[in-house]
């Protein structure tokens, strides 16, 4: 397994145990993983001795030489840890769910929709309970290159916690974290008949596509705004009743202005009363996973009447002026509620969820 992969499966176990589910009397058949994910990094130190027997004496590689000499160097089940569908396959094959199962690679959005994709496998019928989530771990010194040259990471040398500062006036780019979140999604009245406690319900799902560009969100947020309004349309919820949005907020400048504009075409005049944050200022983005810790957080949020903060909102940015619940947490109760996601790309997912009403 890969370090993302590991994430996952501990996940699971973890989210399988809080459920109080009696997983070995279950209908295997019934139970589905939908898991997002993205890059698996490649260890070169791994690939090294593999390529140096391939190579001639003037180290070219020559192909023809790798099957022979190459190949034996290598772990024969090397590549299943590169293979993006093996975070869900593991934890089907761990936990025996024989039901759907399905890969969400939309970048930072993934987490987010394949908990939307899970929803809506339930909603008709295909599954009773389903593994829902996201891993990701990009930590390795090659993807930190390649994010610091594409200009994503934050180049500022504050301390390590006061790096991550979504919707700050100082704001320069995102930290990157790894991890992973599993959600347990059951059907409604399954879980009422076990005597379940239900964190929140589960009522919308939008996702949408800029078609702007592949690094740079839409600065108008027309496809952050589809998301948002599709899956409020899906829930049956006028933008009205939702108290507090778990934002995206990456710590980036474009994002978040983005962000801060979707807010305001969907709420209108209601975006002034409305309060949402970033958890990413304090666990850093997890992209593949980040939509699906977030969903964690967010029924929690419902489920305990806590918002947690913005840390480190200390420059205000007179572009981001909404409340983002700065610095510390409010106890407030949430009736309804939503999470939203944006990947490279152009990906945009957005999660309506409820505070269950017994």
């Amino acid at each position: 397994m890969s370090r993302a992969m590991q994430f996952a499966v501990g996940a699971a176990a973890m989210a399988i145990e809080d459920s109080g589910l009696d997983w070995p009397r279950l209908d295997p058949e019934r139970i589905g993983v939908v898991m997002g994910t993205g890059i698996v990094p490649v260890d070169l130190a791994e690939l090294a001795p593999a390529l140096a027997r391939a190579c001639d004496a003037e180290g070219r590689l020559q192909t023809t030489r790798l099957g022979a000499n190459g190949g034996s160097a290598l772990f024969p089940l090397w590549i299943l840890k590169h293979l993006p569908n093996m975070v869900a396959a593991h934890i089907s094959l761990v936990f025996n769910a024989q039901g759907p199962n399905s890969t969400i690679t939309t970048a930072c959005a993934a987490g987010t929709q394949a908990v939307g994709e899970a929803f809506r496998l339930i909603e008709r019928g295909d599954a009773d309970i389903i593994l829902a989530g996201g891993a990701d771990s990009r930590t390795d010194p090659l993807l930190m290159l390649a994010y610091a040259a594409l200009g994503a990471l934050s180049r500022g040398e504050r301390p390590a916690t006061e790096v991550s500062r979504p919707f700050d006036g100082e704001r320069d780019g995102f930290v990157l974290g790894e991890g992973a979140g599993v959600l347990v999604l059951e059907d409604l009245e399954h879980a009422r008949q076990r005597g379940a406690e239900v964190y929140a319900e589960v009522l919308g799902f939008g996702s949408s596509f800029d078609a702007y560009a592949i690094t740079k969100p839409d600065p108008q947020a027309r496809g952050a705004t589809r998301a948002i309004e599709w899956a409020l349309r899906e829930a049956q919820v006028d933008p009205s009743e939702i108290d507090y949005i778990n934002a995206h907020g990456t710590s980036t400048r474009l994002n978040d202005l983005m962000e801060t504009t979707a807010v305001k075409r969907v709420f209108g005049e209601g975006a002034r009363t409305l309060s949402l944050s970033s958890i990413k200022s304090m666990v850093g983005h997890l992209i593949g996973a980040a939509g699906a810790v977030e969903a964690a957080a967010l029924a929690l949020t419902l489920h305990d009447g806590v918002l947690p903060p913005t840390i480190n909102q200390t420059h205000p940015d007179p572009e981001c002026d909404l409340d983002y619940v700065p610095n510390n947490a409010r106890e407030v109760p949430v009736r309804a509620a939503l999470s939203t996601s944006f990947g490279f790309g152009g990906q945009n997912a957005a999660l309506v969820m409820r505070r269950f009403a017994g």
